[in-house]
């Protein structure tokens, strides 16, 4: 009954572990889509460096994380492709939306590759 206890903590500690790291990955991904990119970069620069110290880095959660970003943009840019306009009682505009499939292939492709890989791997 220990060993079980013993395999489950471990499997927790490594989901732990690879979640920490996949929001680091949302915060790199966020860097380079993002125009505040030059701003997060040295902060998510440093929380790399403090989580290496800790642990090695766990690249099936950077990619999930990476993978959660792409899918936050396909969300964003849902209403595309082109151009949508909307008025409410005391405004109007018109906006310009990027085509959302690619953005959604590519998170649910690393986001189902980072998972499965940890998965794989903690066996």
């Amino acid at each position: 009954m220990r060993a079980i206890a013993g395999r489950q903590k471990v499997h927790l500690v490594g989901c732990a572990w690879f979640w920490a790291w996949a929001l680091v990955g949302v915060g790199f991904a966020f860097s380079f889509v993002s125009f505040l990119g030059l701003l997060t970069i040295l902060p998510v620069a440093l929380v790399i460096f403090l989580l290496v110290r800790l642990h090695p880095i766990n690249g099936f959660g950077l990619l999930s994380g990476a993978g959660v970003m792409l899918l936050v943009v396909a969300y964003l840019q849902r209403q595309g492709p082109g151009t949508t306009c909307w008025h409410t009682a005391t405004a109007s505009g018109c906006d310009q939306h990027l085509n959302p499939i690619p953005w959604l292939v590519a998170g649910l492709v690393c986001f189902t590759a980072g998972v499965a890989g940890h998965a794989r791997r903690s066996r």
